[in-house]
């Protein structure tokens, strides 16, 4: 459990908050790629970190980050022109570049006053079909991420993103949460030889490391051996799986063997948006569109399971995410439909902000109270003036694993270099 008032430094984010502070010491995906797909194209609204802005991609394919209205009367940006490497305001034409500053104002008879003026904007990066932005100081602005995702071929990489109605914090607790899947995901019930419900009371071990730590998972498989998850959590908010094994199958390899993981970030304290990356494990095989599609739908993140023209889901906590009391007591642990989504259900139906001060944990929780340490230490480091760990992208270079293997054997004698990047 945590105390109410250290649940309050980890749960808020706004730019004033512990927690916000912190996070503006990271880059974080601000919007796809492909919601900014042409120059001079409709600009799009973002909310992140309890802030409201617009980005645009300019006539040379910069993208803008910059302030939802105009520093002159506060009108709203996302009406503007995107035209000739500027955002114009409607309201009385003041344009402004990718950087934020003001290069027309046409309703002022002095030209020169426009060289003082600037929008709030925010520097972009973009990489791995994400466009990524930095909102803290810049003199403590780190080198861009290089996560392993986002060196892997468009054709062997994919991206997609829910927005959630929940705080981050409950969110990423989930995706670190391995003992929950052999429960809340498993659809046959009636088939108790699936590889991780076999045995499902994981011994869960962790490992800090520079960017955040290793962490495993390790069940019984039967015939005297044993399944071993190797994961990893990326601070502040990132999880790295493995998907080698078809976890609901019988120990066989999943056809196309791939890495997955998310990224949880906060729009502010009671949303979240989630982005959901996945490439190939080498590069034998590349990604169809009709594969991802069929694991999207898998997870419940299918094209028609989005609220059309919105990153919402149709099964949301307004319809109780559809649930079917039917298909629960014909098998399915939850009669929800969709991994992700199950997901989702748990971690909206909690509220939008837990109070961990009522919550009593277990074994399997080792994961999750040691990112809490690592936050709460690095909102102290913040506040003490330093820099967070998980900043450095040279210890970005790491990819998840997984293994059988006899029980009288440990990963560590079995690995090799499997935990080290290879795109």
């Amino acid at each position: 459990m945590l105390r109410h008032e250290d649940n309050e430094r980890l749960v808020r984010v706004g730019p004033d908050q512990p927690a916000g502070k912190l996070f503006r010491r990271y880059w974080h995906p601000a919007l796809l790629s492909s919601e900014l797909a042409k120059k001079d194209g409709t600009p799009v609204k973002i909310r992140i970190l309890c802030e409201d802005l617009v980005a645009f991609r300019d006539t040379n394919g910069k993208v803008g980050l910059v302030d939802a209205y105009c520093p002159h009367r506060r009108a709203p940006m996302f009406y503007g022109r995107n035209e000739e490497c500027g955002l114009r305001c409607i309201y009385h034409g003041w344009k402004f570049d990718v950087n934020g500053q003001c290069v027309d104002q046409p309703t002022e008879i002095d030209d020169r006053l426009k060289e003082n003026i600037q929008i709030k904007s925010y520097p972009s990066y973009e990489n791995g079909g994400v466009i990524w932005i930095y909102m803290g100081p810049k003199e403590h602005m780190p080198l861009p991420p290089r996560y392993e995702w986002m060196k892997a071929p468009e054709s062997h990489r994919f991206v997609s993103k829910v927005e959630q109605q929940s705080n981050y914090l409950q969110a990423l607790e989930g995706g670190l949460d391995t003992a929950h899947v052999s429960h809340l995901h498993n659809d046959r019930i009636d088939d108790p030889a699936q590889l991780v419900i076999r045995d499902p009371a994981p011994r869960i071990e962790v490992y800090p490391t520079e960017y955040g730590y290793i962490y495993t998972s390790t069940r019984t498989s039967g015939d005297n051996q044993q399944y071993i998850r190797i994961y990893h959590y990326l601070m502040p908010f990132q999880q790295m799986r493995p998907n080698l094994f078809n976890l609901f199958g019988h120990g066989e390899l999943e056809e196309i063997p791939t890495i997955r993981g998310h990224i949880w970030v906060p729009i502010d304290d009671e949303h979240t948006t989630v982005y959901n990356w996945i490439y190939t494990y080498d590069d034998s095989i590349a990604f169809t569109p009709e594969y991802i599609e069929k694991e999207e739908a898998h997870y419940g993140r299918g094209a028609d399971d989005y609220i059309p023209g919105t990153f919402k889901l149709k099964r949301n906590p307004s319809n109780n995410h559809m649930i079917d009391r039917h298909a629960q007591k014909m098998g399915s642990a939850t009669g929800i439909t969709g991994l992700n989504t199950q997901d989702c259900a748990i971690q909206e139906g909690m509220g939008p902000i837990v109070d961990r001060s009522k919550e009593q944990l277990g074994n399997s929780d080792k994961a999750i109270i040691m990112m809490r340490r690592l936050m709460s230490d690095a909102i102290t480091t913040v506040e003490e003036g330093k820099n967070p760990k998980g900043r450095d992208p040279e210890t970005h270079a790491v990819r998840p694993h997984e293994l059988i293997i006899d029980e009288d054997k440990t990963w560590q004698e079995i690995i090799n270099n499997e935990l080290e990047e290879k795109w």
